[in-house]
């Protein structure tokens, strides 16, 4: 895959970026935050080579996909529709949704505000989740976290951008990067560390282990991040509110192959979040991976790339 050649589809009243490769199902491959399709550049050959259809593309507000500046458009409804709209662009009537960190919103949610759209839906590190409760996601947060968390922190329009974009190398110096603290010694650790403030993100790099990126690798988010910024991206943080709100009186229950792959050392998540899931996708396949942080198809991609293929072949060849 050339990651520096992207293609352009106009969807959703937006120029989305995509790249592409390969034939069979196609299986769209969504980033987290701060991401880039390259994310998933160890699995996409992964795939290609099982027989499916690579679609990778730089989600709104992302790399050269347009970052409308109004943030309620950043919606997961809405991200859903880019989707829809990608795949109308191209031709294809189904596919499989499969995210990573903040890409398994619109991948989960794909099976609820579009599912004739939906064969499969998965995610990596980031557990499927209803807003059944009275609370969005930013007051849950609040009560779990604390009121100091990166999630509150992002709200405020300017305030990320400062504490990411203020040296975009060192940030991702800082990021990208392998299992650190483990689970139980995030769980001993301050309060103050358990808040997952938004500093973490540029702390001591020892935090998050060792460079998961080679020099090579990290131009390339550096180069993309002073050219874009973060707003983009910190926009779906500010859409929390309408994701809960678009979400309401939803049927929660996706009764299609599902697949959730998950680091047991990723604290971003507790662990109790990933328990119970198949009350809500009965045909779940989950698994779990030991010693491995969230950027965890990067950090040991050939075991997410052989759970994924597995999953991919039992259920759409």
């Amino acid at each position: 895959m050339d990651w520096t050649a992207p293609k352009t589809a106009q969807t959703n009243g937006i120029t989305m970026e995509y790249f592409e490769e390969g034939e069979g199902t196609p299986v769209l491959l969504l980033h987290g935050f701060p991401e880039h399709p390259f994310s998933w550049r160890k699995q996409v050959p992964a795939v290609v080579e099982a027989g499916f259809r690579a679609i990778v593309p730089s989600q709104r507000g992302y790399g050269g996909t347009d970052a409308p500046a109004d943030a309620q458009t950043y919606s997961v409804k809405n991200l859903v529709a880019d989707l829809t709209g990608l795949l109308d662009a191209l031709e294809i009537e189904e596919a499989v949704f499969l995210g990573h960190d903040w890409g398994s919103m619109p991948a989960w949610y794909s099976a609820i505000f579009a599912p004739e759209r939906t064969l499969g839906i998965g995610s990596v590190c980031t557990p499927y989740f209803t807003w059944e409760s009275p609370k969005d996601m930013i007051e849950t947060y609040d009560e779990l976290r604390g009121p100091n968390h990166y999630m509150r922190t992002f709200q405020e329009p300017g305030v990320g951008e400062k504490i990411l974009g203020e040296d975009v190398e060192h940030t991702f110096r800082s990021l990208m990067r392998g299992r650190g603290m483990t689970r139980a010694e995030f769980e001993a650790a301050p309060k103050a560390i358990q808040e997952v403030p938004a500093g973490v993100f540029v702390a001591d790099p020892q935090l998050f282990g060792e460079p998961l990126v080679d020099e090579d690798e990290l131009r390339f988010y550096v180069d993309i991040y002073e050219r874009t910024g973060f707003t983009g991206g910190l926009n779906w943080y500010r859409a929390l509110r309408k994701d809960f709100e678009e979400a309401q009186g939803s049927n929660y229950v996706v009764d299609k192959p599902a697949l959730l792959i998950w680091a047991d050392d990723d604290w971003f998540f507790p662990a109790a979040a990933y328990d119970g899931l198949d009350a809500y996708l009965p045909q779940l396949a989950q698994h779990e991976i030991a010693d491995a942080g969230h950027w965890v198809q990067q950090e040991k991609p050939d075991e997410v790339n052989g759970l994924l293929v597995a999953w991919l072949q039992s259920n759409f060849d």
